[in-house]
């Protein structure tokens, strides 16, 4: 799966970020057949609940596959320049949209039919990346064997043996490439530790009920994103407040003109890592509406955080949060080594910062601020980072979707200085250093991906949702404070109603009566925007 023109990478979500593999939905947790929902222009769009079969259809039944495919790695020696190209930053003004809702505002661009209809292929509910399939190179070319079958039917295959070459790159840096202007190291300010007990704990909060309120981005959407900014197939949907009435919506991998559903898309469908749009609306109950996305040419979304698309040496780079200080925006990503074929399982390079200073359009990787993930033990490579009172708290997991969840804090002036940090240790804020950072106490028992935390004005509480694998369910906790005492779990969405769902990140205009977040499918491949009531 290295990349290259020729190759085919199929890629997982994000923290980035694909769907874990789940079992199917039992029969009780399905709705009722609908027709497919539809914008106000006819485009019909994607519908993430499990559904019945459509009424006086016939459902195929499946037939076994009598071929054993067996994957074989073939090693490619694969030259990487380092420090690599700059990257791209070209911006322009976007095209204003037309008055009519249904035009598109680049026709020569884009004009996207509409997708084709697909499910989640037998055995593989959530459409968990799997090898491509590669020409038949089994070593017999003679016609299939037959075996008797004791019922009396006619004759079934016999089984045939399929070998499908994969490549495995072996990357070998050789220099190269255009070297990064150099950022000067910020000054040593180690923090002396301080206390941090856990407060009592709150009273849970009542999720009385939860709905799909639009889809957001993808073929059918009230966004048009396809056709607007060529955005077919993306996912997360991270947000935060970059100013006073605006927020920003960073999306991961991001695929465009030439992909159709299930799940992330291919190196030659307009791949890009990471997109970043903009909206003011503020009435969430009629769905999230995006203003427009940094573009790099006419009607196309560009990619903000560059990545090589390697596999072994850096194959994507997904945001998992971001945040503003003053007139700076900080995104918070993780730079993906390469997928496992474990579902749910990933392997980074580091966790990293970023910083823009002209609202999004352009952005910088800190060349400090990161935290490298040595030997597998990194416990903050996928972090989230929120803003409150005179510190930045970031939270953190492991790569994959197994780990547990750590705390750190940083002072807002300081969110590039990694020696300012302090780890939550046993009931302290201890200084920067190793050890802390990897010894960091989890706030929660269990594991946890997917992480979004944000402090409610209204309640005066903290509020964290995230994937929960052991429930199956994307939750919701509340502390008084970030170290704790969090709350039991309580549900918010159940992956027997949605099969491929996952993410979980809400958006910073929620109340405490109302919490809106994103959510991603991944047979559909696209975002959406749910509502929770609270008690």
């Amino acid at each position: 799966m290295g990349f290259r023109p020729t190759d085919v990478l199929i890629l997982s979500g994000a923290l980035t970020v694909g769907a874990i593999l789940l079992p199917a939905a039992p029969a009780g947790a399905i709705e009722p057949w609908a027709p497919p929902p539809m914008n106000s222009c006819g485009e019909t769009g994607f519908d993430p609940l499990a559904r019945e079969a459509p009424p006086a259809t016939e459902q195929p039944q499946p037939q076994p596959d009598p071929t054993i495919r067996i994957q074989v790695p073939v090693p490619q020696i694969t030259t990487v320049p380092v420090p690599g190209p700059k990257p791209d930053k070209t911006r322009i003004e976007p095209v204003a949209l037309p008055e009519d809702p249904c035009a598109a505002p680049c026709p020569d661009v884009r004009s996207s039919p509409k997708p084709a209809e697909t499910t989640p292929p037998e055995g593989n509910p959530t459409g968990e990346p799997a090898t491509p399939a590669e020409p038949d190179v089994s070593s017999s070319g003679a016609p299939p064997a037959t075996t008797p079958n004791a019922g009396g039917d006619a004759p079934r295959p016999a089984p045939q043996i399929e070998l499908q070459p994969e490549t495995e790159p072996i990357p070998i840096p050789v220099p190269g490439g255009e070297p990064p202007e150099p950022q000067a190291p910020p000054a040593v300010d180690v923090q002396p530790p301080a206390a941090a007990p856990v407060a009592a704990a709150v009273t849970p909060r009542d999720v009385q009920s939860v709905r799909l309120v639009n889809q957001i981005t993808g073929h059918g959407s009230v966004n048009r994103t396809d056709n607007r900014w060529s955005v077919d197939g993306t996912d997360l949907g991270l947000i935060w407040e970059n100013k006073p009435g605006q927020v920003s919506v960073v999306f991961g991998d991001t695929f465009g003109k030439g992909w159709s559903p299930i799940g992330a898309g291919t190196g030659d469908q307009d791949w890009r890592s990471n997109t970043l749009a903009y909206s003011s609306n503020h009435d969430l109950s009629n769905g999230l509406v995006l203003d427009n996305f940094v573009q790099d040419s006419r009607c196309h979304a560009a990619e903000i955080l560059d990545s090589r698309k390697i596999k072994n040496f850096e194959v994507t780079t997904i945001p998992t949060s971001g945040f503003a200080v003053g007139n700076r925006q900080y995104l918070t990503y993780m730079s993906v080594n390469r997928w496992s074929k474990i579902p749910g399982m990933w392997w980074t390079n580091n966790g990293g910062i970023a910083w823009s200073d002209d609202n999004g359009s352009t952005w910088t990787k800190s060349q400090w601020a990161h935290w490298d993930n040595l030997f597998g033990l990194g416990r903050f490579q996928v972090a989230t980072m929120v803003p409150h009172g005179d510190y930045v708290y970031m939270f953190g997991t492991p790569n994959g979707r197994m780990g547990v969840i750590g705390l750190a804090r940083v002072p807002a002036a300081q969110v590039l200085n990694k020696t300012a940090y302090q780890y939550w240790t046993n009931g302290n804020w201890a200084p920067a250093d190793g050890a802390n950072e990897l010894l960091a106490t989890p706030i929660v028992s269990g594991t946890a991906s997917e992480l979004s935390l944000r402090y409610d004005q209204d309640t005066g509480q903290w509020q964290m949702v995230y994937l929960d694998l052991q429930r199956h369910q994307i939750v919701l906790r509340t502390a008084a404070e970030p170290q704790g005492t969090w709350t039991d779990p309580v549900k918010l969405v159940d992956i027997e109603d949605y099969p491929t769902a996952y993410g979980g990140f809400m958006h910073p205009w929620s109340t405490g009566k109302d919490l809106y977040f994103t959510m991603s499918a991944w047979n559909s491949y696209n975002v959406y925007l749910m509502h929770a009531s609270l008690k």
